[in-house]
Parts: C-alpha cells; structure tokens; sequence
C-alpha cells in the first residue's frame, strides 16, 4: 500500500433535474487501496462512481459542478476538462456494475470487445491479452475450454468474474465496483472479494457495498455518505 494520492475531487457539487444528490464533496482516494462507499440506498453512491468516468454525461437533466484530478503517468489530470478525449478516460478507468451484464457473444468474444473498440487487431497478441485478464478475474481455469461457448451460460458468479476480466483487458489504472457481489451467493461473494484484493498491486479500486462484513474484510478506507457529502467512517467502531 502506498500514501500516495490517486484521485483529488474538490468541492464536488451533482445534481438531476435541480434536485442536489452531492453537496461540496472532497474527498482523497490513495493509489493501490481499495476504497469503499457506504450508505443507505438512493443517496448518490452510485452516482459518484458515474462522476469518475465521466457516465453521468448520459443522463438528461444531469449537472456537475467542481473538480476531478486523477493521477496518470505522474500527472494530475481534470478529468472533465473539455480537451481531454472521453475515450482516454475509459481506458484507464473501468467500470463493473451491480448486476453482471455479459455481452449475447462468447466467452472470448466478451473479454476481447474492449480492445477490438480500441483498434486492436494483433490476433495471437489479443489471445494472450484475455488470458491474462481472465487469470487475473480468477476464471481462466474454469473457461479455457469453453472460450467459443455464449457467455450467458456461465453462472451468476462466472459472468460476474467475466465482467471484471472485460474492465481489466485495458488495464486500467481505477476499477470502479458497484455493489459487485449483491447478486451472488456467499461462496461466489468471497471469490470475488479475493480477487479485488489482489488487484491492488496493479490498479486503485472504489467499491460501493451494502455489507459492512465485506467493507471490514476488504477496504482499507472507507467513507460514508450523508447528507449529500462524504466523511470518513471507522468500520471497526460500527
């Protein structure tokens, strides 16, 4: 683990349709942790993670006000700065949401889209490239025969390690996770939690959770949203 800071976000202000869902928000992510979210349901938790890869765009009625600096290559850069190409952003900040969404393809297929929209076309490097995300996903063992099968027949919990293989083929430097394991059964939960936390020697990671059991096994700081801002939260004192 390191002390040095990943993400700054400064007086971070988001609303829809007039309606303020954060108010003032700063907050310091440090780089190589993982970060984790908590709150009641319908606060804005998502909504933050959406603010860091700049997905809140889509919506109508959507404004954001305030600073985004995430740290690439030793810089500092204003995520929301008009210069700076969406298409940057999101290769180096990926997203896994709460319920797994599996391309209708296969399993190759679902690994490999991200770098084929990115203009790869490097076959046997590409090969390579989704084996290694799926090993880092803990998956490959379970797949590597079946690469040609559609994705939609794997279990809840294989999808869900095939959607952070996807985010990880990139290799992005910020994995994003909202709520990822609420869907799974315990076992699967657990597999999931494993990997994330070997994915801090390579990447940063903010997760949203609803389990303060998995914030206390997994997070290494953990802030609370209240009010429409965040404050630091002892998970040990709860």
């Amino acid at each position: 683990m390191t002390d040095s800071i990943k993400i700054k976000i400064e007086h971070l202000f988001f609303s829809y349709q007039d309606r303020f869902v954060l108010r003032d928000v700063n907050l310091r992510i440090a780089e190589n942790t993982i970060t984790a979210i908590i709150g009641p349901s319908g606060i804005g938790k998502s909504t933050l993670l959406m603010t860091l890869n700049r997905l809140w765009e889509t919506i109508p009625g959507a404004k954001l006000r305030g600073e985004i600096e995430i740290k690439f290559q030793g810089r500092f850069q204003e995520i929301h700065d008009r210069n700076y190409p969406l298409v940057t952003l999101r290769r180096s900040v990926g997203m896994v949401f709460q319920t797994p969404n599996p391309l209708p393809m296969t399993i190759f297929g679902n690994v490999s889209f991200p770098l084929k929209l990115a203009g790869f076309r490097k076959k046997s490097e590409m090969g390579d490239r989704v084996e290694q995300a799926l090993k880092r996903a803990y998956l490959w063992d379970e797949v590597k025969d079946r690469m040609n099968e559609d994705a939609l027949r794997l279990s809840g919990g294989q999808q869900q390690r095939l959607c952070i293989a996807r985010a990880l083929i990139l290799e992005p430097e910020i994995l994003l996770l909202d709520e990822p394991t609420s869907s799974l059964d315990p076992k699967s939960g657990a597999v999931i939690e494993e990997l994330l936390v070997n994915l801090k020697d390579s990447c940063t990671l903010l997760i949203v959770s609803h389990y303060q059991d998995q914030v206390q096994r997994i997070a290494d700081a953990v802030f609370e949203l209240a009010e429409g801002k965040f404050v630091p939260f002892d998970i040990r004192q709860s």
